[in-house]
């Protein structure tokens, strides 16, 4: 096979934005996060008990599939499943170091390539409604989310263990360094947690920041 007929190298955004996806888990990190497109769906909720969470997700995972599919098949562009993402938001802050999830919001996401378009993801939405019955992909939607400096970590273990981490990063990290947030707390899971026990998950803790406008 030439080099003109060997398959286009299947895109998988952990590579292609290998600094976004791979920090220390010792130290804080200060990124800039260029502008990302996302499948996104809202709720609001306990995730461990909220009915309509676990059927977003599913809905989630099932028009990322199905992009996935239709990508290769009609442009002959393949790409790699990203890895589930939240962004987090509540009232009071505070909601987060307490583990206080009735009080929180989220939007649960993945990852798309640029190519993917508002058109594609309706017709996938479409068929994954069609196909499975899940209310919560008419929800879905293609987000463009602009983050911009940002610092994150690696947690490892349970995600009820993140409340310390939180904290440092609240009241000792971003106060010695004049940030103040500037956007939602930003969750990426990079272990199956079906198939990996909480000692052993992996996740990156993000949070965008600005300037402190007090300092």
């Amino acid at each position: 096979m030439s080099s003109a007929e060997k398959p286009a190298e299947k895109y998988d955004v952990k590579r292609a934005l290998k600094a976004l996806y791979a920090p220390r888990a010792r130290d804080f990190s200060r990124i800039v996060v260029p502008p990302l497109q996302y499948l996104a769906v809202d709720g609001h909720g306990d995730p461990n008990t909220a009915p309509a969470y676990a059927e977003s997700i599913e809905a989630l995972y099932g028009v990322a599939y199905t992009l996935k599919f239709a990508s290769k098949k009609a442009l002959g562009r393949d790409f790699v499943v990203a890895p589930l993402e939240g962004l987090w938001r509540a009232a009071d802050a505070t909601a987060f170091t307490r583990r206080d999830k009735a009080a929180w919001e989220w939007t649960m996401l993945i990852h798309q390539p640029d190519w993917v378009t508002a058109e594609m993801v309706e017709a996938a939405r479409s068929e994954v409604l069609a196909k499975k019955g899940l209310a919560a992909a008419g929800a879905l939607r293609l987000l463009r989310l602009d983050e911009g400096e940002s610092v994150q970590i690696l947690h490892l273990g349970s995600y009820d263990d993140e409340a310390p981490t939180l904290a440092r990063l609240h009241d000792e990290y971003l106060p010695a360094h004049g940030l103040a947030f500037n956007g939602d707390h930003h969750e990426i899971y990079l272990s199956d947690a079906r198939r990996t026990e909480p000692a052993k998950l992996k996740t990156i803790l993000r949070q965008p920041v600005r300037p402190n406008a007090a300092e």
